[in-house]
């Protein structure tokens, strides 16, 4: 259990010790009422053109991975020229990143060449045309003890003090998978109550914030989980259990996800950051190191891949222009 175990070091701060360790910060703004929030997506983005440069900023459903495989997506695709840097810690929330005085877990491991690079100094640069920013797991514990919507808030705004014309991201996940029978439910009801009604409705209240958009892969992994479930399995994914790595002692990690579900993950950001259909792109990536991922089945891949594009355009958040019926 060593992978989930690190990952929740962050989580496991949460409670008490935290309470006394988190400063309220008075005179936060009114968070956004609903019709002011969805407002922001009344004109959907336009698709980027040329080079993309993009930083994330998070923890290990970030990892070095997910990262790595975009790239390889998007330059396969459209972007010979595609980068990213990035910095992660284990379980680490958006205001153990931003506080000098706070130690990110795992910061010396999560954080190799050449893809890491110091988060404030990055942004500084003003050199990334989109910053995708995540939260700790609880998400609950994470709006309560650690104020996630304040500290979106001021990654957004460093971000836009430096390069007012970067898009601003936060990268939906999910829950841990043995936390609740209805994972699949929660996720979806998650995604309004808690990543955008509550955490995008304060952080986009404060001002130069701007629009967040919201790359919906916790939704993503729903929707194949069903997908899963209604056709009995698929090849090599005989159920949703394996859109989770096996840890070191061979048990199933009920929150990092498999080689498959992170490319899952990977097209959801490649889809709604590029504004680009990901049916027919590769399925056999490289991990960041450089030895191959297990690869999904082809007739997996394709399904991903329509998943994937299908979720994307349905999620108003993206920024994206809709399918019918979309959210």
């Amino acid at each position: 259990m060593k992978r989930t175990r690190m990952y929740l070091t962050g989580a496991a701060m949460t409670g008490a010790a935290i309470a006394a360790a988190v400063v309220v910060m008075p005179h936060a703004p009114t968070p956004l009422t609903q019709t002011e929030r969805l407002a922001h997506y009344d004109t959907p983005l336009p698709a980027p053109d040329g080079d993309m440069g993009v930083y994330y900023l998070g923890h290990s459903l970030i990892g070095p991975d997910i990262p790595a495989f975009v790239q390889q997506l998007a330059q396969a695709a459209r972007d010979p020229q595609a980068f990213y840097n990035s910095q992660l810690g284990w379980g680490a929330s958006l205001r153990t990143h931003w506080e000098p005085d706070e130690v990110i877990p795992g910061y010396d491991v999560m954080n190799q060449p050449p893809a890491h690079r110091p988060a404030k100094a990055a942004l500084r640069s003003g050199d990334y045309d989109a910053l995708v920013l995540t939260e700790m797991i609880d998400l609950k514990d994470a709006i309560r003890w650690h104020d996630s919507g304040r500290y979106t808030a001021l990654w957004a705004q460093l971000a836009r003090k430096h390069a007012p014309e970067i898009r601003v991201y936060k990268y939906e996940t999910w829950h841990q998978y043995a936390d609740a029978a209805d994972w699949i439910d929660r996720i979806e009801r998650d995604a309004e109550a808690l990543w955008e009604g509550t955490i995008l409705a304060q952080a986009k209240a404060y001002p130069g914030v701007g629009t967040i958009h919201v790359i919906p892969a916790g939704r993503a992994m729903a929707a194949f989980a069903r997908e899963i479930g209604a056709r009995g399995g698929l090849p090599g994914m005989a159920s949703a259990d394996t859109l989770f790595t096996l840890t070191e002692d061979g048990l199933r990690d009920d929150i990092h996800p498999s080689d498959k579900a992170a490319y899952l993950v990977a097209l959801v950001h490649y889809a709604t950051l590029y504004h680009a259909d990901p049916r027919g792109l590769p399925h056999a990536l490289l991990r960041a190191d450089g030895t191959p991922a297990e690869a999904p089945a082809p007739e997996v891949a394709a399904l991903m891949q329509q998943v994937a594009w299908d979720v994307v355009r349905s999620v108003r958040s993206t920024g994206i222009v809709q399918i019918s019926g979309g959210s």
